[in-house]
């Protein structure tokens, strides 16, 4: 049962990025073919009817080249994300895309916005930011990795590009870092071993007493307190290894 859940998950965290850009390509794919424009169903800030572009935006693309800039970007960081943050994941891309969806209709300057970018700021941010705000060296460790692969993304939260909703952009990058302190709690902690406890006790270890101070292994060491049994499995145990190697 285990291992059907394990494969489970294993197959979630590539299928579900992939089903998602596949999605947009075929979004794409259907525009091109049918020779329509559904450019008009994206973020029109300020207008009631324009806020149906929460939803539709990331789902609408303006070219090839658009479709292609955000394909990879969105499937390396949707897995990271299912990957490292599985239980708060479909939280942060649902609410990711309405909250950054709905900033876009308020501060973005009047015309239609398309694209998953926002999305992908949103991602970008959460992993970054969550990242740097653990103590788990593996997050820390996808943190810099998303600083080396995405970090010139944050050049366009600001209007250096002609036709290019950077108000979408810096809509995605608050809000992945307010889900960031938002889900701070749920930061996964760094495994912590029971030598590392405060009121650990080097001399009731069974087996460091087989060490003495410089490090060097005694075959006998000091058994009182021991059960007989005890230290006979032990000096069995040590035995059957050293037969293993001769």
């Amino acid at each position: 049962m285990e291992e059907h859940k394990q494969f489970k998950y294993s197959t979630g965290v590539v299928g579900y990025p992939i089903f998602f850009v596949l999605a947009i390509w075929i979004v794409f794919w259907v525009e091109v073919r049918f020779g329509l424009n559904f450019g008009q169903y994206g973020i029109y800030p300020r207008k009631i009817d324009g806020l149906s572009g929460i939803i539709f935006s990331p789902f609408i693309h303006s070219s090839m080249e658009h479709l292609y800039h955000n394909s990879i970007p969105l499937l390396v960081l949707s897995t990271a994300l299912i990957y490292f943050y599985r239980e708060v994941s479909w939280k942060i891309i649902i609410f990711g895309i309405l909250l950054s969806g709905f900033l876009t209709w308020c501060i973005g300057r009047p015309a239609n916005h398309i694209g998953a970018s926002g999305l992908i700021y949103v991602l970008m941010s959460f992993i970054l930011f969550k990242g740097s705000f653990s103590k788990n060296y593996r997050l820390i460790a996808l943190s810099l990795l998303v600083v080396f692969l995405y970090g010139s993304m944050i050049w366009y939260v600001f209007p250096i590009k002609e036709n290019m909703s950077w108000e979408g952009h810096l809509s995605g990058l608050i809000v992945g870092f307010v889900f960031a302190l938002f889900f701070k709690k749920t930061i996964a902690k760094p495994k912590k071993y029971h030598w590392e406890d405060e009121n650990f006790n080097a001399d009731e270890d069974s087996f460091l007493r087989h060490f003495d101070s410089e490090g060097n292994f005694i075959e006998s060491p000091d058994t009182s307190g021991e059960s007989e049994s005890e230290v006979s499995i032990s000096k069995f145990v040590y035995r059957f290894k050293e037969d293993k190697k001769d």
